[in-house]
This record gives C-alpha cells, structure tokens and sequence, in this order.
C-alpha cells in the first residue's frame, strides 16, 4: 500500500483527537490516509483493549480514511527499545506513507512523547538498506508533529478544520467508553455533553491564529521553503 499520509499515536482515540480534523480534511482532497495506533489501550482507566477496537473501528469509518491497524505494543509502557522501533519501521516500510504525523516529542503522558520520538527513529530506520527488516527501504519524506496536547507551544502552522470540526467530533464521539457521567468531574474524562465545549475551545484557540474559526496545530523540526511571498496567508497586522 501506498499511503499519502500516516498518521502514528499512541492509543486509540489520540490521532482523533489531536489531530483528525486534519486527516478528514486529507481525505476529503483526495489523498490516501491510514493510522497506526501503537497500543490497545488495555491499561487505560476506561474500558478495555477489545471495546476500544471497536470503537475505534467506528471512528475509521466515519473519517473516511483508507487503512487502520493495530501494533500491539504495551499500553502505559512504551519505551525506546529496538524491538519497538524495528516494528513500526517495518510499517513504515510496507505503507510507505509520503508525510507521517507524530504525536510532539514533549509531554504530560509518556506514551505521547515516546510515541513522536521512537516513532520518527522507525523513520529513519525503515530507510537503511542493512537495517533487519522485511521489505524495500523507505523514508517518508515529511515529518510533521501533532501539538494539540501541548496548547502552550507555538505552532509552526495551523490547519483550518472549520469545514472538518462536525465530522472530528462525531469520531471522537466514537468512543464512549472514554466519557463520564455528567456527575463524574475528573477533568481527564469529559462527558458527551462537555465533549464538544472542550473541543471547541482548544479548535477556538488555534483557528483564531489564523483567521479561521477551528485550527489544529503542528510544528516541524525543519525549516518550511516559500516561493511567492506575496501571496502567503495570514495576515500580520
């Protein structure tokens, strides 16, 4: 398979939440996009590994993308162990997506972190010809990472979601098992009624960047190359 864009996160539900307005709006261009959730979420304190499969099942389907799979690694335990990064290098290798989008390198949650940083070794990995993997090597040629979690880090850029925001929330939606009762005030699991105000308001924050309704943030580590500055969107006063 020949994938335009792959996005790579921790469990299930992080790529829609952090960035799945983007992978709807990549879909709706055209391009092929799969996700590759490197855990079940089996430690998770809501649900288990097989509900959160089906939910996120549900979630594919309404985002319109073109493959989804399922490493297996430990939930609550990724680390930078060769072993992981030679299984995510030989997805790399099989998908050989153009762009792959990880989660950023810093965090609250060491699953996230470690996710954007052995995530981008597989990278680099699955492009050495004596590297011990199955298949033809392959780098994707861009690497962009997933900032949502960390609001307080400014972007390299922004995407409007504003036409994608309905169709984001409804993935998200997806998986029930992750919300409260209304009673519930754990501030990690909303519940459905809070769900869209939450979102919102982060979507709120970037889009207000750059003139747009909803926003979803990334950054790059390289610089970005302009042809025509005249034309660039944004406008600075």
């Amino acid at each position: 398979m020949q994938l335009d864009l792959l996005s790579i996160a921790a469990h299930p539900d992080d790529t829609e939440l952090t960035c799945g307005g983007t992978v709807i709006k990549m879909v709706q261009a055209g391009y092929k996009v799969g996700l590759l959730d490197l855990t079940g979420g089996e430690s998770g304190t809501r649900g288990s590994a097989a509900l959160r499969s089906k939910e996120s099942a549900r979630a594919a389907r309404v985002m319109g993308i073109s493959h989804r799979e399922n490493l297996g690694l430990p939930d609550a335990a990724l680390e930078h162990l060769r072993e992981y990064k030679l299984k995510i290098a030989v997805k790399i290798r099989e998908l050989r997506p153009r762009a792959v989008i990880l989660p950023y390198w810093e965090g609250r949650h060491p699953d996230h972190y470690t996710a954007g940083q052995i995530g981008y070794e597989a990278c680099f990995l699955a492009g050495l010809s004596k590297a011990p993997l199955a298949g033809t090597p392959f780098r994707p040629y861009k690497i962009i990472y997933s900032t949502l979690y960390v609001p307080s880090l400014r972007p390299t850029f922004v995407v409007d979601i504003t036409r994608q925001f309905e169709k984001k929330l409804k993935a998200i939606l997806c998986y029930s098992s992750q919300f409260s009762s209304r009673k519930d005030t754990q501030n990690l699991f909303p519940s459905r009624s809070d769900v869209r105000e939450r979102i919102g308001a982060l979507a709120r924050h970037f889009g207000l960047m750059i003139g747009a309704r909803y926003g979803e943030p990334f950054v790059t580590r390289e610089v970005a190359a302009v042809e025509d500055v005249v034309t660039m969107p944004v406008k600075s006063i």
